[in-house]
């Protein structure tokens, strides 16, 4: 058997040439690997790009977007056993189960007159580009597996996020960042729940796909600095004899992850030039600044919300925003206060901004947590709940300006035209212009896709 070409044969100009060489091949294979396999897209999309803004931990959606004038009118009473009996219940198991009223008014905002909280004034500004959803549901309590649910379309850990999927699918429109970007910031207004680095994971999809979490304070990326005394010069010379060595070997052993690596090398490489270009926020007016509600790169959500502009100018293709803020067990009043002022302001600049730069028309937003709370108080607060809940979307051919779905009196189960979690991912997937069904990844023997065996296209979304 000829085990390869020997590297330690080989003149040093040719070891060089070599690893140059197939360098570049590989570079180019991951851009193509996707739109080769799956014929992607798979007709014309409607846009290119997703902005998730992720509320952790629960948004209520009574407190949000779902008003609910029997739920007022009842406060203080027992809930009617027809919505609650057999009913999962993640704490308030064995409790008096009470109505909640919502906790703060609701106005109507835009020529939509969309019924909105009045803690939301600049979400509510952007009314008529927005479509909410009141009919969701999920199928999972708490908070861990449910966002695993939310991002991967599974409740089995090790699937690959759809962030995954998409750039998986899809590729990246940017060789000088990752494809697939992940920030956080923590609100002060409930608890911030962990969320764990698996949630943005490639699963059983090459490691490549998987999402790069950004801080956007300090330092962005660890460890993306040259040591003192090397200069670019000399971090080039070694990633390619490190490159070298690591496609001689792959030739040996055929390890697709091998080829990972040479890549996330190259693309680390080019991050020391673009990712500080991305983090300088001195070139934006100060209209700008002060829309979003941030001096910089300060950590904040409102900070990522720009971040999140300039990587969607830069061609990232998906681009997922976490707020850990949103659990609000107890004095749900003045936690929803606290929460609706650390995101509303910006997330309505980042739909004012992008549609201003003709961005909007080919980058779909999306607004919303892993669930919803619960009509019934657990004391001043709200239990998880997963029968009904709210989230909104915007732009990449959603219709604004519309309200869709809703759940019963008491803001209990999604009765009219429930969506799940599959028909959100399907939906999505769509719009940038995949069959759900076909996009899939074989594993373990079987065909694996992000909607599982479920997901339906919401045509009544889609402009």
């Amino acid at each position: 058997m000829n085990p390869g070409p020997n590297p330690s044969r080989m003149s040093r100009r040719d070891f060089f040439r070599r690893g140059a060489g197939g360098l570049g091949a590989i570079a180019f294979g991951s851009l193509q690997e996707p739109l080769a396999a799956h014929s992607l897209p798979h007709f014309a999309p409607r846009c290119r790009r997703v902005i998730h803004l992720y509320m952790a931990g629960g948004p209520s959606h009574l407190e949000t977007f779902d008003y609910k004038a029997e739920l007022a009118r009842r406060h203080g009473e027992a809930m009617p056993e027809s919505f609650t009996a057999g009913q999962p219940i993640a704490q308030l198991q064995g409790q008096e189960l009470k109505c909640l009223a919502p906790q703060h008014p609701f106005e109507r905002f835009g020529e939509s007159q969309q019924e909105i909280c009045s803690l939301f004034p600049h979400i509510g500004s952007i009314a008529d580009d927005i479509c909410i959803v009141r009919s969701m549901h999920t199928d999972q309590i708490n908070h861990d597996p449910a966002h695993t649910f939310m991002n991967t379309g599974s409740q089995i850990s090790g699937r690959p996020s759809m962030g995954s999927w998409v750039n998986y699918g899809l590729g990246s429109e940017c060789e000088d960042l990752p494809g697939f970007v992940v920030m956080s910031s923590v609100g002060k207004g409930g608890q911030s729940q962990p969320i764990a680095s698996r949630q943005w994971h490639s699963g059983f999809l090459p490691s490549k796909f998987q999402g790069v979490p950004f801080r956007s304070s300090g330092d962005p990326v660890e460890y993306l600095g040259n040591p003192s005394g090397i200069d670019r010069e000399d971090q080039r010379a070694a990633l390619d004899a490190i490159a070298a060595l690591n496609r001689s070997h792959a030739e040996l052993v055929h390890d697709p992850e091998i080829e990972t690596r040479i890549s996330q090398y190259e693309m680390a490489f080019r991050m020391q030039a673009s990712v500080p270009d991305l983090m300088d926020l001195s070139g934006e007016p100060e209209s700008v600044l002060e829309e979003y509600g941030t001096r910089g790169a300060d950590g904040s959500f409102a900070a990522n919300c720009l971040l999140a502009r300039r990587l969607a100018e830069r061609g990232v293709r998906f681009i997922q925003l976490y707020h850990r803020a949103w659990d609000h067990h107890g004095a749900v009043k003045r936690s929803m206060e606290i929460t609706a002022g650390e995101v509303d302001r910006a997330s309505g600049a980042l739909i004012r901004d992008l549609k201003r730069r003709g961005l909007l028309e080919d980058t779909l937003v999306l607004w919303g947590g892993e669930f919803g709370r619960t009509p019934m108080g657990q004391g001043d607060g709200r239990d998880h709940h997963i029968k009904g809940f709210s989230l909104w979307l915007a732009g990449g051919g959603i219709r604004g300006g519309m309200s869709y779905g809703a759940t019963d009196d008491f803001g209990y189960h999604a009765v009219d035209r429930p969506v799940h979690v599959n028909d959100l991912h399907a939906t999505m997937l769509h719009l940038l212009g995949v069959n759900h069904t076909r996009l899939t990844y074989r594993s373990q023997g079987r065909d694996f896709r992000l909607t599982d065996v479920g997901g339906h296209v919401m045509q009544d979304w889609i402009a």
